[in-house]
């Protein structure tokens, strides 16, 4: 479905606890990713300890033409969302 393996980010270092505004920031910016074509380092984050073969996006953003992008949401209570965004 993605063509490879998918470049991961994450949002929740930058943003902390927004509660119920953390689903839809993390929606404006998987957004807004696909159209700037970069995708974000997760911050503060240098190196996993283990090699699961992920691409985790750290020290800077990658330019990355995206097709496909999954904004995954877990929160607390089971409010949970994933939301699946592509192109125009």
């Amino acid at each position: 479905m993605f063509g490879g393996r998918p470049l991961i980010t994450a949002a929740k270092g930058v943003l902390g606890h927004t509660t119920g505004a953390a689903g839809a920031i993390e929606a404006a910016l998987t957004v807004l990713a696909i159209t700037q074509g970069t995708v974000p380092p997760i911050a503060n984050f240098r190196r996993a300890e283990h090699d699961w073969g992920l691409q985790l996006v750290s020290g800077r953003p990658r330019p990355h033409r995206t097709r496909l992008a999954l904004s995954n949401s877990v929160g607390f209570g089971r409010q949970n969302a994933v939301l699946v965004f592509r192109p125009f």
